[in-house]
């Protein structure tokens, strides 16, 4: 098990770094400092690895705890952008879910289990009465998926995700005025700077007449300048 686990940590490096086109598996076997014996022990071929690095991307994670709702889901969202800056498996797993097609798969369940993770802290912040009355907890989910998985593709194609906190912030400066009710409000926070021990910035309130990104960036949150 775990010569298995190393190879998989060396398959998502080097997917990772060079994409799976690239990626050699004598370049893999290398990484891993396994023979090529033990390594199509484990795994028949390139797209057998790919699959499992893909679907096995969150298996280390330690999702943020605290109470099930908004401010979780906030949390697990600032969490996962800082472990896309240094988490080999994820990094791997989910660049091999943008690539899929380069080993022949169309499947969608690499981001459906995280759509099932924000609905259940959106189910839940719909029971603590912190969501507007029009919110559609599927549909929410849905958006905030599709729009992290954009965000971070941009953010590593432009500052290495140096910047994706700062980015998820933006979305959630964006977002929450339309999801959370009034009262939820007054008590999220977006924490950008929870592993650095700062205070974390409050959500702006609503307001037609307030220019959302007009705000001085916060120091360290990776905002491009």
């Amino acid at each position: 098990m775990k010569t298995r686990q190393t190879i998989l940590r060396a398959a998502a490096e080097v997917f990772d770094e060079v994409g799976f086109s690239a990626a050699a598996v004598r370049r893999i076997i290398k990484r891993a400092r396994v023979t090529q014996g033990a390594m199509y022990f484990h795994f028949a071929s390139k797209e057998d690895l790919a699959r499992e690095v893909m679907f096995s991307q969150a298996d280390d994670l330690v999702l943020p705890g605290g109470p099930d709702g908004l401010q979780r889901l906030i949390d697990i969202t600032f969490y996962l952008a800082r472990e896309l800056r240094t988490n080999p498996v994820l990094r791997g797993g989910v660049r091999l879910a943008v690539e899929q097609g380069a080993f022949g798969m169309r499947e969608e369940r690499p981001y459906q289990q995280w759509a099932d993770v924000f609905q259940e802290q959106l189910n839940a912040a719909r029971e603590r009465g912190e969501l507007a009355d029009a919110v559609d907890v599927q549909e929410v989910s849905w958006v905030l998926v599709s729009a992290f998985s954009g965000m971070q593709l941009f953010s590593q194609i432009t500052t290495g995700r140096e910047d994706l906190p700062y980015r998820i912030s933006t979305l959630w400066r964006y977002l929450l005025p339309g999801v959370a009710s009034g009262k939820a409000r007054e008590s999220l926070r977006l924490d950008l700077d929870m592993d650095q021990g700062r205070d974390p910035d409050p959500v702006p309130a609503p307001d037609a007449d307030r220019d959302l990104d007009s705000r001085e960036p916060h120091e360290g949150s990776g905002r491009p300048r």
